[in-house]
């Protein structure tokens, strides 16, 4: 087999754990908080912490997935991740509190955290360097069907036949998740063995760092999305097309990535990111305007050409910039502070629906969005992105 080839069994297999507890994860979270205001009579803010407690579990394990990888291998950390994972999404049915949910949210959180920091590092290893761009995309895009499906799935079962089918249904994606990770056949590696007193290399990695705190920027906005879509999508007398708005996201995704994962490699970074980040305020700006079912749509679309675009570039632009040894470190360092970003803007939304509208909090984000083209401005400035 060619070295230069991209879709290998183990590329498939790894893009198919991550779509399927990818699709858990977003089914839960935008269902959650609704669930929270409408089964148990819960505020906004405590709705938010359903997504706050989860990517705070996932911020506090990322750091350590580095250091566990060296010492135990990919394969096996993959593994244990998607266990813990799975494990969770069973424990949800048995539960009928608040408190205890937020508790399994904490569990699962540690096994999404690891889940996703192990399955990149996998695919950054299995792509060709040549084909890093295209390959990263191509996998990302499972992340990408999965954030489409996910909320459809969740909203669809919620509605239709209630909590705990929802519940069932999130395990069962965990638990193939987990058999297509048993699937996969790593190759064999060098375990690192340090010796007592030997001084370990950081947790974090600089070099990612202004990337991570733009993606976090980033992030920040988009988790108003991710978050209260539905219950926007219910004021706005949507709620019936609230589960397509991920659909035509996915659609126009579908149509895009092909271009510019390549145009990532031919031209690099810049090239694809700066238009990426208007087309996420233009979006952004629409969903706030949005009276009727086409603006909604239409947003879905700009936003599906937009953010669809930057997560995956940023994700790239962080393994390129490091060393291969070093890219665990620098993929967990991303991804932990843009969860800060993540559950820090849920947290943000959940306080200021409670004072300004929705359609007035997306249109602020809009203008939000503009801004960071200044944030990646500086960030690509310093690191020399190209």
């Amino acid at each position: 087999m060619s070295k230069n080839t991209l879709w290998t069994k183990n590329f498939i297999f790894i893009s198919a754990v991550n779509f399927f507890f990818i699709v858990t994860y977003f089914a839960l979270l935008v269902t959650l908080p609704t669930v929270a205001i409408t089964h148990f009579g819960s505020t906004s803010a405590v709705a938010g912490l359903f997504t706050t407690v989860y990517i705070g579990a996932a911020i506090i394990i990322r750091p350590f997935m580095g250091p566990w990888i060296e010492a135990y291998g990919k394969r096996f950390m993959l593994i244990v991740s998607l266990v813990l994972f799975t494990t969770a999404s069973f424990l949800y049915s048995f539960f009928d509190s608040i408190v205890l949910l937020l508790v399994i949210r904490f569990i699962h959180g540690f096994g999404f955290g690891m889940a996703t920091t192990i399955t990149v590092v996998v695919i950054a290893d299995i792509v060709p360097e040549s084909r890093k761009g295209e390959g990263m995309g191509y996998f990302i895009l499972s992340t990408n069907l999965g954030m489409v499906i996910g909320p459809f799935i969740g909203l669809t079962i919620l509605d239709g036949f209630g909590l705990y089918v929802l519940f069932w249904a999130c395990a069962f994606c965990s638990l193939i998740s987990l058999l297509f990770g048993l699937m996969a056949h790593l190759p064999e590696e060098n375990l690192v063995k340090r010796s007592p007193g030997e001084k370990r290399a950081p947790l974090f990695e600089k070099s990612a760092l202004r990337i991570s705190f733009t993606g976090a920027f980033f992030g920040t906005a988009y988790a108003s999305v991710l978050s209260f879509m539905a219950v926007f999508a219910v004021e706005k007398g949507l709620g019936a097309e609230s589960s397509y708005f991920f659909i035509v996201y996915v659609i126009i995704l579908l149509l895009t990535r092909p271009l510019t994962s390549k145009w990532y490699d031919q031209y690099g970074a810049n090239t694809i990111i700066f238009p990426a980040i208007v087309s996420f305020a233009i979006g952004m700006f629409l969903l706030g305007m949005t009276t009727n079912a086409l603006l909604f749509f239409i947003a879905a679309a700009f936003m599906g050409g937009g953010w669809g675009t930057l997560f995956p570039s940023f994700q790239t632009v962080v393994l390129q910039n490091s060393e291969p040894k070093r890219r665990p470190v620098a993929l967990a360092t991303f991804l932990s502070i843009f969860d800060i970003g993540i559950s820090g803007g849920a947290l943000l939304a959940g306080v200021l629906v409670s004072v300004i509208s929705f359609s007035s909090l997306y249109i602020f984000y809009s203008i939000y969005i503009v801004a960071g083209l200044l944030v990646y401005y500086w960030a690509q400035k310093k690191e020399s992105y190209i």
